[in-house]
């Protein structure tokens, strides 16, 4: 009879833990991103859907500033998470690469912008820390981390893309076939 009592108990203080958690969400981050993105549909709807998604397939027709300033400018601007909502201004095959660079400078922005992933910011607090102790400045660690993020989120971009690319050719050519 214990171990059903313990697992009722053990079930409802799961329960409960996601109850919670929904509850910071929904006071939290979901009304930011809400009113984030009613900020950019009103922005875009008074400059002109036209005229924004001209601005943005002139700055996205390059891969170098699709997986670089993009993404940067996402996370900088917008932080974590609503950085998202700049995949809005590129083409939909271009999506996941955009996305995938956005994910992967996530951790080196927070270095030495630490407003950009704030969520996250205990990890490099931790490596700062440890180096502190040491009497070993930051700063130079930061930068490094900072320009390897933009290599490798450049690099992750154009290789989410071409796998991207490939998968949707793939699948048109199946569809073509039946």
């Amino acid at each position: 009879m214990d171990f059903l009592v313990n697992l009722a108990n053990g079930l409802t203080g799961i329960v409960s833990a996601g109850a919670d958690n929904l509850v910071g969400l929904l006071t939290g981050i979901l009304p930011n991103v809400l009113i984030l993105l009613t900020l950019i549909n009103a922005i875009v709807a008074l400059i002109g859907e036209e005229r924004v998604m001209r601005v943005a397939k002139k700055i996205t027709r390059f891969r170098i500033l699709r997986y670089t300033v993009i993404p940067f400018m996402g996370l900088f601007f917008f932080t974590n998470p609503m950085c998202y909502t700049i995949g809005r201004f590129v083409d939909e095959d271009c999506k996941p690469a955009v996305m995938d660079s956005i994910f992967t400078f996530a951790h080196p922005i927070t270095g030495i912008f630490p407003h950009a992933n704030s969520g996250e910011l205990f990890v490099w607090l931790g490596i700062a820390a440890g180096l502190e102790t040491l009497k070993i400045s930051t700063t130079p660690l930061a930068i490094r981390y900072f320009i390897v993020g933009i290599i490798v989120m450049f690099l992750r971009g154009n290789i989410t893309e071409f796998v991207t690319k490939a998968m949707l050719g793939r699948n048109t050519r199946k569809n073509k076939e039946v």
